[in-house]
């Protein structure tokens, strides 16, 4: 029994279909399926009380008290807007909610030069953050609505150099009681914190719970740069004490609302390459929240109930991170929210390989010769395994007529056939498992940089040379997928021929397969694999012609 091929054979389909399932995991129907079936409403134009949790959770199930409802449609020109140097930022004024944010230094599309839109509040999408006070005497829970909130001025930008700039809202209820509501950015971050001070000048104690929460519709992800309609994960991730990272789709939130309660953690709505996210202050005690209202999904926070005594001042504080999968920046937001850039299983790999990957190019400033590098230093430190993997492929190739001429004598009878080969390796010093192990040792590396290339927002829009201005998007005009199959073919070139003639048939038409495979695959992962098959192609080439000189 050819037990080399076989394995080889296995570690193939196995790779494959690892990739397979990852790809369908990432990008197919299944993650994204409450999206496909998503019915475009458009939001009502007044704002309701629905708008608001409840501070006091008694059934999970609830549509009025529990879930908030529409968001009004407001006009641009309504809005407090707020410039740094990183996000442009829409606050409407009733509710004190940021309704609009862009992200200035990423496009929406890479040809035009509009900035990335991530919240969004319109006839056609609703994607909005919304936070305040709720409880017994909570503005946010009044039955005359949200309360609208006045500021100094409707339009505030942070210079360069300032480093932080705090927009202050304010409303006072009818007993009295002043709120501040201060958003401070800070320059060159994505994070605002937020802060509400309540001065209680009223005649008895104000108590009241802290509310934030993300509302987005079923629409699509519109930064996604993924082909044939394939979509990657949209949806939401929670992170408590017990758990540091887990996924919550739209269709899960449907099925059954989450409801935590913890004192450590987060809760973040994740597109492609850029997240939402809420932290409550870590160390108190809050109950995260998941759920779905008719076409809506939401996710937020409420905070325990809070007492400020007459006469006193108190503030409640959150953080709110509206931008890219920065791991830096999301690290020094919250702990483990970093783990939003979900890299699988193969984490512990994929990590190195990323910082291997972003050293390489803070040196070169080119993501594609980043890559070409990271293969030069993965085959390096693969260099002995590929060498004795490549030295059994060509002993077997130098003995593949000889191995061909056992079968033809022993015909049907595997079991003398079987002893006559083991019998030919024992006798040249073949290992029959050889060429395959050390593959099966480097598939994981390859898996790891998928995810990697995959779920870094550093290679959107990342220009290569000439015609590929994406690392992120596909070949546009399929040059790298038709250098992957020839340098697959060249690569069958120099291994044994299968003796199997339906073996050596299917081995003929792997590269085609391959090919259409990695028709629209992301640029930049193909790169990679023509770079690895290129570099196998020359170390392989060298040994087997040694190989033959010495024979």
């Amino acid at each position: 029994m050819d037990f080399r091929r076989y394995f080889l054979w296995g570690a193939l389909f196995v790779s494959g279909y690892m990739l397979f399932l990852q790809w369908n995991q990432d990008y197919g129907s299944s993650s994204t399926q409450s999206v496909a079936q998503s019915s475009q409403s458009t939001p009502s134009n007044t704002s309701t009380d629905s708008d608001i949790p409840s501070a006091i959770i008694t059934d999970t199930t609830s549509s009025n008290s529990e879930i908030p409802g529409t968001v009004s449609v407001i006009k641009s020109g309504e809005l407090i807007s707020v410039t740094t140097d990183t996000l442009h930022i829409g606050i409407n004024p009733s509710g004190g909610d940021i309704v609009n944010a862009s992200l200035l230094q990423y496009k929406r599309i890479i040809s035009e030069d509009d900035p990335l839109i991530i919240l969004e509040n319109s006839a056609q999408r609703t994607y909005v953050t919304q936070s305040g006070l709720i409880g017994p005497n909570g503005p946010d829970a009044s039955k005359e609505g949200r309360p609208v909130y006045k500021t100094e001025k409707t339009s505030y930008e942070l210079n360069e150099g300032d480093g932080t700039l705090d927009v202050n809202l304010y409303y006072t209820d009818a007993l009295g009681v002043q709120y501040t509501k201060t958003f401070r950015f800070t320059e060159g971050d994505y994070k605002i914190r937020q802060l509400i001070t309540v001065n209680n000048q009223s005649n008895s104690a104000w108590k009241g719970n802290l509310f934030a929460q993300i509302k987005r519709d079923n629409s699509e992800d519109p930064s996604s740069t993924t082909s044939l309609g394939l979509q990657p994960y949209l949806g939401g991730a929670i992170s408590n004490e017990e758990t540091p990272y887990s996924k919550v789709s739209f269709s899960d939130m449907a099925e059954e609302p989450v409801k935590i309660t913890s004192t450590k953690g987060w809760i973040a709505l994740l597109q492609h390459y850029f997240v939402t996210a809420w932290v409550p202050e870590q160390g108190q005690t809050f109950t995260l929240q998941a759920r779905k209202n008719n076409d809506f999904n939401l996710i937020g926070f409420t905070g325990n109930s809070v007492e400020i005594a007459a006469g006193q001042e108190g503030t409640l504080a959150s953080t709110f991170y509206v931008g890219p999968k920065l791991q830096d920046q999301l690290l020094a937001t919250a702990e483990n929210l970093d783990l939003t850039v979900d890299y699988g299983w193969l984490w512990w790999l994929a990590q190195p390989l990323f910082w291997l990957l972003t050293a390489i190019q803070s040196v070169v400033i080119n993501w594609g010769v980043a890559i070409i590098l990271i293969v030069v230093c993965v085959k390096a430190v693969f260099f002995k395994l590929s060498a004795a993997s490549y030295r059994s492929m060509a002993k077997m190739r130098k003995f593949g007529p000889e191995l061909t001429r056992l079968r033809e004598q022993y015909g049907d009878d595997r079991t003398k056939m079987s002893a006559a080969m083991m019998e030919l390796y024992k006798k040249e010093k073949i290992n029959p498992l050889g060429g395959c192990l050390p593959i099966l040792v480097q598939m994981p590396v390859f898996l790891a940089l998928y995810w990697v290339l995959m779920e870094s927002v550093e290679l959107r829009h990342a220009p290569f040379i000439l015609w590929i201005d994406d690392l992120s998007y596909m070949d546009p005009y399929f040059v790298l997928p038709i250098l992957m199959g020839l340098s697959m073919l060249g690569q069958q070139m120099l291994n044994p021929t299968p003796p199997d003639p339906m073996q050596a048939r299917i081995m003929k038409i792997m590269p085609i397969a391959f090919t259409f495979f990695f028709l629209w695959f992301p640029s930049g992962l193909v790169l990679y694999w023509v770079c690895n098959n290129t570099l196998s192609i020359i170390q392989q080439y060298i040994i087997t012609k040694r190989i033959e000189r010495e024979a």
